[in-house]
């Protein structure tokens, strides 16, 4: 192989976020540096990111995103545009510094045909699913009816299916994406890995809060990630306007840490329920930002509406919540419950508007017993850490290029790194049993009133002893 006197090199491509702002390619990317792989990275570019720089030993290539798209003509434009930028910028690097494997990451299921003009040539493709495109559709336009529907939704399965039949292995997200592989994508078990988007919670860590980011008012709750027609984001504000102009509260903030194509109907949204000055838009959020918002927060929601793609999607909202004791109200969905088992409080779903009302009337149950936001918030921290961290999906997903090249097996260190102190200050003292059930006692900051810390009194001792570090999956 071309990169075998210095590592081989990895070409990963992304269309749907840039890089690192998707934190799963991002941590895929640094797992590859760590185990001596060369990396580079072709996605669009953030707002202010150049075309090319080098991050943590990862060449990332990008372009400019084509602007928002609306309609069929638009989104093909859109897909068009994308699509042929992303193969000019991968010539290019191959023309630089000709690479061994190209890992797409989907949507769209299109980049099969760009890999193919690669593999005579001896380049390996490996399929990263972050999404089941079929699913997006009914998801997005219901069951598929009429000529043209069907047309569109068999299209989207072929395209899955060749994009299947082209890799030489495909990483799945969760055990649902996994089965998918194996019965619509005909793959054979051993082609096929489960690699999770878990986080990292060796940095992602609480930290004593920051009681400004409330605004004012006693309780925050946050949501985290991207804002598009799937997301249900919507939600939020209509459960805050049911919270605020039907049970009267004046005691609570929300958060939206993120953007998408849905941001600036949400903002607007606001405005006609009256809301714009009990919520906060951050736009872009950085790791410091989530740190902040998350460390201070009472609740996390997940709004993702029951569908047939959400349903079997692993939400990393989720994961991280629990990884800063972040108790979370979401709708009962197949994977969440996988992911967070008893540290989120489940709303069944329902048709609007009745769903607003029982997402309403969960977050303030939450509100209101400080017992149960310790008790999850500890049972998250504690789950995230065992069971959904990183660490051990790193290792799965770097012993799928280590068999791709044949190289041996590794032996790991089960020590985790040292977190960036200069960039994680005060961190929530880890010294006592992890996670510090003091810590989701008192999340909240010293300014606080007597009612709140008169449910934070008595000794820390508990069920929460014992060993947390990283473990495989349930």
């Amino acid at each position: 192989m071309s990169g075998s006197a210095r590592g081989p090199h990895v070409l990963v491509i992304v269309q749907n976020l840039p890089v690192p702002l998707d934190r799963r390619v991002w941590l895929e990317c640094r797992a590859l540096v760590e185990a001596g792989y060369r990396v580079s990275v072709v996605c669009p570019r953030g707002p202010g990111d150049p075309r090319r720089q080098r991050i943590d030993g990862v060449d990332i290539h990008g372009y400019r995103p084509a602007p928002p798209a609306s309609g069929l003509v638009g989104y093909l434009w859109e897909f068009v545009y994308s699509w042929v930028r992303t193969a000019w910028l991968v010539w290019r690097v191959w023309r630089r510094e000709r690479f061994d494997v190209i890992q797409a990451c989907n949507p769209p299921d299109t980049f099969w045909a760009l890999a193919r003009l690669y593999t005579p040539r001896g380049v390996r493709f490996v399929y990263d699913q972050h999404d089941l495109s079929p699913e997006v559709f009914r998801s997005r336009f219901g069951e598929p009816t009429g000529l043209a529907r069907r047309a569109q939704y068999g299209a989207l399965v072929w395209l899955e299916r060749m994009t299947y039949r082209t890799a030489h292995h495909v990483v799945s997200t969760n055990e649902s994406y996994r089965r998918v592989a194996l019965r619509r994508g005909g793959r054979e078990p051993a082609s096929v890995t489960v690699v999770r988007s878990g986080p990292d919670t060796n940095q992602m860590r609480p930290r004593d809060g920051d009681a400004r980011l409330r605004d004012g008012r006693r309780y925050l709750a946050v949501y985290l990630g991207v804002m598009g027609p799937q997301d249900g984001v919507d939600l939020v504000l209509r459960a805050l306007d049911v919270l605020v102009h039907r049970m009267d509260r004046d005691d609570l903030h929300v958060a939206l840490l993120g953007f998408g194509d849905c941001l600036d109907d949400l903002v607007a949204l606001a405005g006609e329920l009256d809301l714009s000055d009990r919520v906060t838009f951050t736009g872009r959020a950085d790791p410091e930002m989530i740190a902040e918002y998350l460390s201070t927060a009472h609740v996390g929601i997940g709004p993702d509406p029951k569908s047939p793609l959400n349903d079997v999607s692993t939400m990393n909202k989720t994961m991280e919540y629990m990884s800063y004791a972040l108790p979370v109200v979401t709708f009962d969905l197949v994977e969440t419950r996988v992911s967070a088992g008893d540290a989120a409080c489940y709303v069944d779903p329902c048709p609007a508007p009745e769903d607003a009302e029982r997402f309403a009337k969960a977050i303030a149950g939450l509100l209101d017993d400080p017992l149960a936001r310790e008790q999850m918030g500890v049972a998250a921290r504690r789950r995230a850490v065992r069971e959904l961290d990183w660490e051990p999906q790193r290792r799965r997903y770097v012993r799928v290029y280590d068999d791709l090249f044949g190289r041996p097996a590794r032996t790991w260190s089960d020590q985790a790194p040292p977190p960036a102190v200069g960039s994680l200050p005060r961190l929530v003292d880890t010294d006592d049993p992890e996670p510090p059930r003091r810590f989701a006692r008192t999340r909240h900051s010293a300014d606080d009133t007597a009612d709140d810390t008169a449910d934070d009194t008595g000794d820390d001792t508990g069920d929460d002893t014992g060993d947390d570090s990283a473990g495989d999956q349930t």
